[in-house]
């Protein structure tokens, strides 16, 4: 029999890849969403395929319990957050309660329904939950690169929630020896990741500029530096997670880092236009509390998983770039996409 899998935020960048690689492989996958009449659900069976939907909020306990228990699943990835940074400072406290609480609520699903407790722990097969943890939990980093051992201290309201999310999850994990893990996902990116991204932006913004649709790119910070890397690499890394012996936490990145100011200029070489002529520095795109570097030492992904990265940076900005020259000729906007920023 397929394993069948749940996934909340299916419909955005991350859950609409590993659905796709999950298909692949064989799986039933299920998502969850907040409403049937959601616009996006649609958009994504269209797009992705054969696809089942239940309702469901990471807000409310009592609807992930009904999810859990309509779907039984063998495996639960919880994709679902709030996970545009700059906007957790506009709203920290859905932040905390989506991004962070959310996890909770996901772990007492599954307890519940698979009637765990501190007297009654797994035994046979059980439920497998997968925490999408982020790079944003190091923050200001203490060393780099920076691994699983590597102290947290994050710098914004969303990196405080993932963290409370990463730890809860090691909780759940020590306390009713669930099988619970979390990737800590460093910057990943694709032409469906949301236009408000830095990445989407810029490649948005290139490609605007090059059609004569725009003149200028408002930007922040150009120094700031990223591992970034391929989303449908790290939906890969997501499964292999759960199809481990032992449930472990893994680092996924690529190790090697590039500026903002890289990223613009490699994206606008790429249409042949030079990016100084076009780019502003507009202090209103800059964080409250920045985080300067972020590089990830993934040797234990790929000693123990076998995991590698495929698409290098320069492949994955020119395949965002030629996406986006694509969208913009069709005459679509990037608000009208399949794949939805709000997917928590």
């Amino acid at each position: 029999m397929s394993r069948r899998a749940l996934i909340t935020g299916i419909t955005g960048q991350d859950g609409s890849y590993l659905a796709e690689h999950l298909l692949e492989r064989g799986y039933e996958v299920w998502g969850l969403v907040r409403g049937q009449a959601n616009p996006h659900v649609s958009r994504l069976r269209k797009h992705i395929g054969d696809v089942q939907i239940t309702t469901g909020d990471l807000l409310d306990q009592g609807s992930l319990i009904s999810a859990v228990e309509r779907v039984r699943p063998d495996e639960v990835y919880n994709l679902g957050a709030i996970s545009y940074v700059p906007m957790s400072w506009q709203q920290a406290e859905l932040t905390a309660e989506v991004t962070g609480m959310g996890v909770l609520r996901t772990l007492e699903a599954i307890r519940v329904v698979s009637g765990i407790s501190p007297s009654r722990t797994p035994d046979g097969e059980q439920i497998r939950f997968y925490q999408a943890s982020s790079s944003e939990m190091f923050g200001m980093v203490r060393e780099t690169p920076q691994n699983e051992k590597t102290p947290f201290h994050p710098r914004s309201p969303y990196g405080v929630a993932k963290t409370y999310g990463h730890y809860i999850t090691q909780n759940y994990r020590e306390s009713y020896g669930m099988f619970a893990v979390s990737g800590i996902l460093f910057n990943h990116e694709s032409p469906r990741r949301g236009a408000e991204f830095v990445t989407r932006k810029v490649t948005l913004g290139a490609a605007r500029i090059k059609l004569g649709l725009a003149s200028e790119l408002r930007l922040g910070n150009l120094e700031a530096r990223r591992d970034w890397g391929y989303a449908g690499d790290y939906a890969r890394a997501m499964r292999m997670m759960l199809n481990q012996g032992t449930p472990e936490d893994y680092v996924i990145g690529t190790g090697q880092t590039q500026s903002v100011r890289d990223l613009v200029e490699f994206a606008f070489t790429s249409v042949g236009l030079n990016w100084e002529d076009h780019v502003v520095l507009d202090e209103r795109y800059t964080r409250p509390a920045e985080v300067d570097l972020l590089c990830a030492d993934p040797k234990k992904a790929r000693e123990q998983l076998g995991w590698e990265p495929r698409v290098t940076f320069e492949e994955l900005v020119s395949m965002m770039v030629e996406s986006d020259l694509r969208l913009l000729s069709e005459s679509v906007r990037p608000e009208d996409e399949p794949f939805s920023p709000d997917h928590w």
